[in-house]
């Protein structure tokens, strides 16, 4: 009951009229843990430590409204080196490993979505009870700094009206995955965008077409869109266990999706499909993925040819990618561990739907190729660093770097 009252409380604060300002942290100073009453400062209970061998993750929170938020980060320190990672709410990636020396500083600058359940006086997102922990979903903007040795010598953060919006629907192979082992690509997609794209995550775990529209999680996007945003729809998984009448890829899947055409058209925004990702199954031969999602596929992209709306083929591309590594080796894209490979996990994890960090990070390049393939205007936008990449040419999961946070959790997300 507890977590019900705060949260409760959380919302009713982030619909207090409030204009979004802009703020200046020098960390090179002594900052405060955080509070509500003091609205910023490290949180999670951590802290930056200035040690020659700090080598711990730390949290930086700043209450702020709904909206999009230009971030710009000065890496380093006068005391030491440092390799710092910068993520953002639920481990969004926005700056891998970046190395500094003692006494030399790097600025780096993103833009980052921050949300409530919150739409209006009347409505609000009908989240999950697992949901209401998720720093996607709070009323502060949470900058997570991880890596060897991270070193933040100051913050600056500011509202942003210019950047497009990337909104993300679907399920758990596209949410920001709030804890560790599990990943998404969704939460690595932001890596590639320049300050002209804000990506952001609405996806749930265990959801369908239909259910993310009852939950008013697209009234949230469309409170929050401006025309020429894009919304980026990614299901399948979930929606082929419904049974309730009516219930049928070319039926209720199919009418789901038009909705989301036309909701979306409605406000100005442009609309693109993204087929399911394949799940690890393979035949009798270990060598070909085995087709597990019936007409699913199929009907997206017959709605999407009547509607004339842009498809990417993320069922066709990690099909490819899953055959390329071969039956064992596309185990180290998901979620197989050992047990006692992270805190309090007794038992061995093996699931063969949900990505680890290594293999969400593969199929976000995947989105971006699908993206390029579609010609769509907004990869005028990706970071001068971006590659082309191909799914039968994945990166080497033996060389990928992760650097976990501290939040983890032994228990498989919702769906499959």
């Amino acid at each position: 009951m507890m977590k019900k009252a705060i949260f409760s409380v959380l919302c009713l604060l982030s619909m207090v009229a409030v204009h979004a300002q802009s703020f200046d942290f020098d960390l090179t100073k002594p900052q405060p843990s955080y509070s509500d009453e003091m609205g910023y400062g490290y949180d999670l209970n951590t802290r930056q430590s200035e040690s020659r061998t700090a080598n711990n993750p730390f949290y930086f929170s700043v209450k702020v409204p709904d909206g999009n938020y230009k971030v710009t980060v000065t890496l380093g320190s006068k005391k030491r080196a440092a390799q710092t990672v910068v993520r953002a709410e639920s481990r969004r990636l926005f700056i891998e490993k970046t190395s500094t020396k003692k006494g030399k500083f790097e600025t780096l600058s993103f833009v980052v979505n921050k949300r409530s359940p919150y739409i209006n006086e009347k409505m609000s997102v009908r989240i999950k009870e697992r949901e209401k922990d998720y720093l996607d979903w709070d009323d502060r903007l949470t900058l997570e700094f991880n890596g060897p040795a991270p070193a933040v010598s100051r913050i600056q953060i500011e509202p942003d009206s210019s950047a497009t919006t990337l909104f993300l629907c679907g399920n758990s192979t596209v949410v920001d995955q709030h804890y560790e082992p599990w990943a998404s690509w969704g939460q690595m997609i932001p890596r590639w965008f320049g300050n002209g794209v804000c990506i952001s995550n609405h996806a749930e775990s265990g959801l369908t077409a239909s259910s993310f529209l009852a939950q008013n999680r697209l009234e949230k996007i469309l409170s929050m869109m401006k025309p020429g945003d894009y919304i980026f729809c990614e299901f399948g998984h979930n929606d082929q266990k419904e049974k309730s009448p009516g219930s049928g890829a070319f039926y209720n899947f199919a009418y789901a999706l038009k909705r989301f055409v036309d909701l979306v058209r409605q406000k100005g925004g442009q609309i693109v499909f993204v087929t399911p990702t394949q799940r690890r199954q393979f035949d009798e031969s270990g060598t070909h993925i085995v087709e597990t999602h019936g007409d699913y596929p199929d009907a997206m992209r017959e709605v999407a040819r009547r509607e004339r709306v842009p498809v990417i083929e993320l069922h066709e591309m990690t099909r490819t990618f899953f055959e390329t590594l071969g039956f064992e080796n596309s185990k180290r894209a998901l979620v197989h561990y050992p047990a006692n490979t992270f805190p309090h996990q007794e038992k061995p994890l093996a699931d063969n739907t949900h990505f680890n960090p290594y293999g969400a990070y593969e199929v976000a390049k995947m989105v971006v190729m699908g993206m390029k393939a579609a010609n769509l205007p907004i990869i005028n936008q990706l970071r001068a660093n971006w590659q082309d990449y191909e799914p039968s040419h994945p990166d080497d999961f033996q060389t990928f770097e992760w650097f976990p946070s501290i939040i983890y959790e032994n228990l498989k997300p919702d769906g499959n």
